[in-house]
């Protein structure tokens, strides 16, 4: 949990940005990740030093060489250990001429950390600017894991709320939600193909930290942990650079975070390959057949984009790989060839657990459309029994643009810290969905009037179009109303009208 001083200092930085004439939040943010990644660094050189005194030995693993780089200016000047204590003017001499150069180099030279330097460069030329954010940041205690990403993710909120590329951020909220839906194990392999700032990944190490801390203390399972669990694609080299630094901040020492356009590239390599996905990808519309991968043609032919990411899904997945995707509605009730085709393959070909329907306005103010989060598993020969589906009517905050907080820090979210009263669950659905998925086998016996019920696969095939929409099952409880007989309401008015006639009878006499 960050503290309010250190959100005071994130702020400071922020603000020094913006009145240093950097005023792009998407720029702000790459900036802060390439000083941060700077300074990391050289805590990795100072540790192997250490290790290296205290057992006096040779540094086997070394960042910074000995000597002088190309332009004659010592390595040791590159540290951040060292240029923070240096003037202004000089500290951006070497900033600009040395430190970044040599990020460049490490990512041509494709070390696991410096894979997505390869284009650093300092956006900004103000000698003070860079002086006083390397001051602030290094005055930020960040020697914790926890804080070293929680400082990461209040960064990245202000990209947010800020308004620019907030297409990027999927409310962590809905992501935990996800997460804990589908509680990854020490074994799995978890892949987001549309990764962004790499939310999922991040909330599933998280998740995995908390859920199975033994599992770090076993060899093979820190090794898959670091090296082979997580694994997350994109297309924007900014968004790389930032989803690499946050798994890294959060612990994370060599996540597969690497550039792909998933629509667009066959996927031979590693179809089959991945255990869990978790992903909201973008859904900008249509693509060319030209552009996009022959293999998922096969699946589902097709244009557009939300079909073609759950072919793809389906594809990355290897059999009883699990997925949890937010959908734009229109995958679950669209009437084309090609939707009707997705919901049967994931209906009668493999086995397709729930349908949360998400309010309106949760990805507010980026995107009104509706969606719904999708819960599969992949298994090539059916399984589907029961469908569950929820309602959501709320999440804990406001569906307009703003996305108020409508309860207590500690009602939030879907693990609260406070048990929620009926009159929270109102405001905040997730707790409740969580407890239900938890306990399927008691959600047979709902009405099809409650928030949550069950689904037979014969009656979704019934429909004709594997129609997957809520509204299409959901019955409305109408309350029963009784109305007086007619007779007994023309009576009652004619009593009514007698008490009118006879008050301005006395009225009159009154006045005569």
């Amino acid at each position: 949990m960050l503290t309010g001083t250190i959100r005071s200092q994130i702020d400071q930085i922020w603000n020094a940005f913006w009145s240093g004439g950097v005023s792009n939040p998407l720029s702000v943010i790459e900036q802060l990740t390439f000083l941060l990644f700077i300074k990391r660094l050289d805590e990795i050189h100072t540790r192997e030093e250490e290790k290296a005194q205290m057992l006096d030995l040779p540094m086997t693993r070394r960042i910074f060489p000995e000597g002088r780089d190309e332009k004659g200016e010592p390595y040791d000047s590159l540290r951040w250990s060292r240029f923070k204590n240096f003037e202004a003017r000089e500290m951006m001499r070497i900033v600009d001429e040395h430190v970044f150069p040599f990020l460049r180099k490490l990512g041509e030279e494709g070390s696991s950390y410096g894979t997505h330097m390869k284009d650093a460069r300092l956006g900004f030329s103000n000698p003070n600017l860079l002086a006083k954010v390397v001051e602030k940041l290094d005055e930020i205690d960040m020697d914790d894991r926890d804080t070293k990403g929680d400082v990461y993710e209040y960064m990245l909120g202000k990209i947010a709320s800020a308004g620019t590329n907030g297409q990027f951020r999927t409310p962590r909220h809905i992501i935990n939600l996800m997460v804990h839906l589908m509680a990854p194990t020490p074994k799995d392999i978890i892949c987001d193909p549309a990764a962004g700032t790499c939310g999922f990944l991040v909330a599933a190490g998280e998740y995995l930290r908390d859920q199975h801390p033994a599992m770090l203390r076993n060899k093979d399972d820190r090794e898959h942990f670091h090296n082979h669990m997580f694994h997350g694609f994109d297309f924007d080299a900014t968004m790389l650079r930032i989803g690499a630094m946050n798994m890294t901040l959060h612990g994370v020492e060599n996540a597969d975070v690497s550039y792909r356009d998933s629509l667009a590239e066959e996927h031979g390599g590693d179809a089959g390959t991945y255990s869990l996905i978790l992903a909201n990808p973008p859904f900008a519309g249509s693509l060319d057949y030209d552009a996009t991968a022959k293999d998922l043609l096969k699946i589902v032919k097709t244009k557009k984009t939300e079909l073609l990411f759950m072919a793809l899904f389906l594809r990355l997945l290897r059999v009883g790989g699990r997925a949890a995707v937010v959908v734009p509605d229109g995958v679950l009730f669209g009437s084309s060839t090609a939707h009707k085709d997705i919901r049967k393959m994931l209906v009668e070909d493999h086995k397709l657990d729930a349908i949360i329907k998400l309010p309106s306005g949760v990805f507010r103010p980026y995107a009104g459309v509706s969606c719904a989060i999708v819960v599969f598993t992949k298994t090539d020969s059916g399984g589907t029994d029961n469908v569950w589906f929820y309602d959501m009517t709320a999440d804990g905050f406001s569906l307009d643009d703003k996305r108020t907080p409508l309860l207590d820090e500690a009602k939030l979210g879907p693990l609260p810290e406070q048990v929620l009263t009926a009159e929270d669950h109102s405001k905040n659905n997730l707790p409740d969905i969580l407890a239900r998925w938890n306990a399927l086998e008691a959600e047979a016996a709902n009405l099809r009037t409650a928030q949550s019920f069950m689904v037979p696969k014969s009656e979704i095939i019934a429909t004709g179009s594997w129609d997957l929409s809520l509204n299409r099952y959901k019955e409305i409880a109408h309350e029963e109303v009784s109305h007086k007989a007619p007779a007994e309401i023309i009576a009652e008015l004619r009593a009514i009208e007698a008490e009118i006639a006879e008050g301005l009878d006395r009225l009159e006499g009154m006045l005569g």
